[in-house]
C-alpha cells in the first residue's frame, strides 16, 4: 500500500518527540501531524484524515476515550491504535468499545509499533500481550462471576436509591462493611461511584430492568 499517514496524539512533547523519532526512519510511514490532547487530534483528524491515530488515554482536556468516540461519531475513518501506560479494565475496556483498533503499551519495542500501524492501516487488530490475554478472560467469564453474590445484593440496592446504611440494614451489615462492599464493586467495574455503578450494572446485564 501507500505511504501511512500518521496522526501522533500525546501530551507530553518529549514523549511525542520520541514517538515520531522511532516511526520517521520507516519509509512506509509518514508523520502528518501531532496534537496534545484530544480535541486538537479530532481537529486535526477532520483536517488530515490520517490513515492511523496513535492515541495516549490519559490526557488533559478531552481524553483519548472521548476523543475515540468522537472520530467515530463523525466518521472520520482513520484507524485509532491506542498508546498508553495503562492496561487495566477502566482502560482498555471503554478504548476498544469506542472503537480502537490497536492497543500496545509505551514500553512496546520499535518493531511491534511498526506492526501495529501497519496492521491498523488496513484494519486488523493489534493487541499487547497482557490486553489481549485481559478480553479473552473477559470473554471466558461470565459477566455475574466479577461480583460476589453479596456484591450483586448490594449494587442490587443501591440501584434501589438505598443508602449504605439502609443497604446495611437490609443485610444486616455494618454501613462500613457495604462501603467495602461498594469500593470493590467500582474497582471491578472500572468506575468511580455509586452512578456510575449502577449504570454500568444494567449495561453488563448485572441488573435487571
Amino acid at each position: 500500500m501507500s505511504t501511512i499517514r500518521l496522526l501522533v496524539v500525546d501530551d507530553h512533547p518529549v514523549v511525542r518527540d520520541g514517538i515520531v523519532g522511532m516511526v520517521a526512519s520507516d519509509p512506509e510511514v509518514e508523520v502528518v501531524g501531532e496534537a496534545s490532547d484530544g480535541a486538537e487530534a479530532v481537529g486535526l483528524a477532520r483536517v488530515l484524515l490520517p490513515d492511523v491515530v496513535l492515541m495516549d488515554l490519559r490526557m488533559r482536556g478531552m481524553d483519548g476515550v472521548a476523543a475515540i468516540r468522537e472520530l467515530t461519531r463523525l466518521g472520520i475513518p482513520s484507524r485509532v491504535v491506542v498508546l498508553t501506560t495503562f492496561d487495566g479494565d477502566a482502560d482498555v475496556l471503554p478504548a476498544i468499545e469506542a472503537g480502537a483498533t490497536g492497543y500496545l503499551l509505551k514500553d512496546a519495542p520499535r518493531a511491534d509499533l511498526l506492526r501495529a500501524i501497519r496492521a491498523a492501516a488496513v484494519g486488523d487488530a493489534v493487541l499487547a500481550p497482557s490486553v489481549a490475554s485481559r478480553l479473552v478472560g473477559r470473554v471466558r467469564a461470565p459477566e455475574q462471576s466479577l461480583l460476589t453474590p453479596r456484591e450483586l445484593e448490594v449494587l442490587a440496592l443501591v440501584a434501589d436509591g438505598a443508602t449504605n446504611r439502609a443497604a446495611g440494614d437490609r443485610l444486616h451489615l455494618s454501613e462500613a462493611t457495604v462501603k467495602t462492599h461498594l469500593l470493590s464493586i467500582y474497582a471491578k467495574l472500572g468506575v468511580g461511584d455509586r452512578a456510575a455503578a449502577v449504570a454500568e450494572g444494567f449495561r453488563r446485564g448485572l441488573l435487571g430492568l
